[in-house]
């Protein structure tokens, strides 16, 4: 079930590792996404997060999360 948490994650989790550690999930490439899906999502709550950010940008959706960046982070 989505809950507002996980849009919170989303606006301010970073990657943990690779190419792109650092950055943003919801700011990672939806090519970094979509190869990410053709691999298969890690099976846990990072790969959950990725198959939503891809969700959301596939959809163009990524300024719902604009107003929910900084928020402290709810695990």
């Amino acid at each position: 079930m989505l809950e507002k948490k996980h849009l919170i994650q989303l606006a301010n989790v970073t990657m943990p590792f690779g190419k792109y550690a650092g950055r943003v999930i919801i700011d990672l490439p939806e090519d970094y996404l979509l190869w990410f899906a053709t691999k298969g999502f890690p099976d846990n709550q990072l790969g959950q997060l990725l198959a939503l950010a891809l969700e959301i940008k596939t959809n163009g959706q990524e300024s719902i999360l604009d107003p929910l960046r900084n928020y402290p982070v709810v695990h």
